[in-house]
């Protein structure tokens, strides 16, 4: 899977049980990154997001890709099977089914980080709002505590926060630094792990901080540690930052 190769966990997709609860809530198909989140939480009844984020996080997008692995599989036996008569194999549709599901791993890892996150945030009572319209039609990924506070020119700019999320960072990191224009110093989630030294001073120079789920922290150096954010550091900001407390947060 996407998610787990690029983090380097070789985990075998568990066709058994798994498949049969799969299949008999969704049916053969491929269900919502939404739908899929939520029947991944479902399926970890004892974690708290309370207890510690980080560590609930990352095993929900394990988790979750486990289980997409484990459907994936068993709905591509018959297209990948097709890709062989007499013994050949058809190499032009082999290379397109290939781009398929690797556009398709890509594209459900970073609707499921998102969406878990919704999760997180929500299961927290943190205020937010995913996905609003900022100047210029830009869509960051979160703002807290909201899209409202942010357009109210009363409000301060330093209690707000911008959170953007990606999956891996390479170039893409400064699409952020264009997002929310009222929020100077903007914070990025993100799963990549290491970012060299130099990226991450380019990033610091550009006033954004990176936010890393703490089990991704060992890789960096020392020094990249000490100013690294985990997920529990930027939940407690988050919350100090908002004057008015939980509430139910926008979607937009």
């Amino acid at each position: 899977m996407y998610l787990l190769d690029m983090l380097g966990i070789a985990i075998e997709p568990r066709n058994d049980d798994w498949l049969d609860r799969i299949l008999a809530k969704f049916g053969p198909r491929f269900p919502t990154s939404a739908e899929f989140g939520a029947f991944a939480r479902s399926t970890l009844p004892d974690l708290h997001p309370a207890d510690d984020p980080d560590k609930v996080l990352m095993a929900w997008l394990e988790q979750e890709e486990i289980l997409f692995r484990t459907l994936e599989r068993h709905l591509a036996t018959d297209t990948l099977d097709a890709l062989y008569t007499d013994g050949h194999v058809d190499v032009d549709k082999f290379i397109e089914v290939s781009l398929s599901l690797h556009n398709r791993r890509k594209s459900r890892a970073g609707k499921g980080l998102e969406n878990q996150l919704i999760a997180l945030f929500s299961a927290l009572d943190v205020r937010h709002t995913f996905n609003p319209v900022t100047e210029n039609r830009a869509r960051p990924d979160f703002v807290f505590p909201g899209i409202d506070e942010y357009r109210d020119p009363d409000f301060p700019a330093l209690e707000l926060t911008m959170l953007g999320v990606k999956t891996t960072c390479k170039d893409r990191w400064r699409q952020v630094i264009s997002e929310a224009k009222r929020i100077e110093d903007k914070h990025l989630l993100t799963l990549e792990s290491p970012i060299s030294p130099a990226q991450t001073d380019e990033m610091k120079d550009h006033r954004i901080q990176l936010v890393i789920p703490l089990t991704l922290h060992e890789p960096y150096k020392p020094e990249q540690r000490q100013w690294l954010m985990s997920v529990d550091d930027f939940i407690a900001m988050a919350r100090e930052r908002d004057r008015q407390g939980p509430s139910q947060p926008a979607i937009l």
